[in-house]
């Protein structure tokens, strides 16, 4: 029960004449059919450069090598003293030795001159190292005084050479590797690049989505719902998996029902910016399910139709520019469910993410609580909820409508085309909706 394997060619293809409105699929792709014929088109996407600022969760186009040394200078490790190591050997508290303090030394201002044999600078933690000093003796091991108008330093231990200190390209040394290219940037890897120097980064370029969303049945979020209308939720489902995909996501347009309305929407996507085309409804074998129809007219579909529940309306194709087009159905469990297994891998792809043909979810084995049945020849996108110490169970195996389903899950099994489901108390994989 893993993500399909996504090798071999593709067993199905749409023809022109293909339409199963009111006879429903006469044929289903394998989902491992479909990634295959998707990964044969996952091209990265070209770089652009971003200012640290704009650069977390985005994706490394190249190496980084280090311009220069972090730190630049050797520096204080601890605040004390610094010192020839030798000049404090056989120091104790019971009998210290007694250095003169010549002065200071801080970040930003380091002492202005060298230091000689028998003398010490008072240190704080990041200042440089005076030269002819080679260690510096912790606070807690001295005692400073003032005899006959003179500042010393009662050495009450000893600190052998090195110690303490920080050398030149300690953190960060000049032509090394830091960051290597395909790395999502975190913000400690931002924070190194800064430490670097650098204002800016080379980034893959994140793809664009952009969404028409169909039916007469719909409203935007945030409007009330007349007689017999639902609210369209998938607009923002999908908006959120896109930006956890590193997408960019561009205003959803919006299209009624009917031959005409659905070619004005297909032709306003096709003008807009997006690097991936996806539109909700209208797929499906209904006698309104119009789009399949409608897209070959500017395009190819290479698969309507997918062996997944809850997805099986789902239809992969490209523009006639090559854009890569998914049809999605429109019931919310079926929209999500189309998006994770198919279309997600090629945005995190597009966009250079590593391992984009794996989950992104955290995954974890639990035990069933009770029997998860599956048909042979479709994969099955489970949902399931924790209900003890280590068990899960589905919360529904149909009612692809009925996003709740989705909310009360804490994730989802994905069960093999070549599986009849699992048993109560066997394992299964449980890939998590939360981090």
């Amino acid at each position: 029960m893993s993500h399909p394997s996504a090798t071999g060619p593709s067993r199905h293809t749409s023809r022109p004449g293909d339409d199963p409105r009111m006879r429903g699929f006469q044929a289903r792709a394998d989902l491992a059919d479909a990634l295959a014929l998707l990964r044969g088109r996952a091209v990265r996407l070209a770089a652009e450069v971003v200012p640290l600022a704009a650069a977390f969760g985005r994706v490394l186009a190249g190496d980084v090598l280090a311009p220069i040394d972090v730190p630049g200078y050797v520096r204080a490790a601890v605040d004390g003293y610094a010192l020839r190591g030798e000049d404090s050997f056989g120091a104790t508290i019971d009998a210290p030795l007694v250095l003169p303090v010549r002065g200071d030394s801080l970040p930003g201002r380091p002492f202005p001159a060298a230091l000689g044999p028998g003398e010490a600078v008072r240190i704080a933690t990041g200042a440089p190292l005076p030269a002819g000093a080679d260690a510096v003796l912790q606070a807690e091991l001295a005692r400073e005084v003032v005899r006959g108008g003179r500042v010393l330093v009662e050495l009450l231990g000893s600190v052998p050479p090195l110690r303490h200190i920080g050398q030149v390209g300690e953190d960060m040394s000049l032509g090394t590797c830091v960051l290597g290219a395909g790395r999502r940037l975190r913000p400690q890897d931002v924070g190194a690049l800064a430490s670097l120097g650098l204002a800016d980064v080379a980034v893959v370029r994140r793809p664009r989505l952009g969404l028409l969303v169909t039916g007469d049945e719909l409203v935007p979020p945030g409007a009330p719902p007349g007689p017999h209308q639902i609210v369209d939720s998938n607009s923002l489902v999908l908006a959120g998996l896109a930006a956890r995909d590193c997408g960019e996501w561009l205003a959803p347009l919006r299209a009624r029902d009917g031959a005409e309305a659905l070619r004005a929407g297909l032709d306003a996507l096709l003008a807009g910016p997006a690097d991936v085309l996806l539109i909700t409804g209208a797929t499906s074998v209904g006698p309104e399910d119009l789009m399949p129809q409608i897209f070959r007219e500017r395009g190819h579909l290479d698969i309507h139709g997918l062996a997944v529940r809850p997805a099986s309306p789902t239809a992969l194709g490209r523009a006639h520019d090559g854009r890569p087009a998914f049809l999605l159905p429109g019931n919310p469990v079926s929209c999500l469910c189309a998006y994770e297994l198919v279309v997600g891998p090629l945005v995190r792809a597009l966009g250079g993410l590593p391992d984009p043909w794996a989950f992104p979810h955290r995954s974890v084995e639990l035990v069933l609580a009770r029997k998860l049945t599956s048909k042979v020849g479709r994969t099955d996108f489970v949902r399931v909820r924790r209900v003890g110490a280590g068990e899960v169970e589905p919360v529904a195996t149909s009612g692809a409508s009925n996003l709740s389903s989705t909310v009360v899950a804490d994730g989802f099994v994905l069960v093999d085309a070549d599986s009849e489901g699992a048993a109560a108390g066997e394992p299964v994989r449980v890939h998590l909706f939360d981090p």
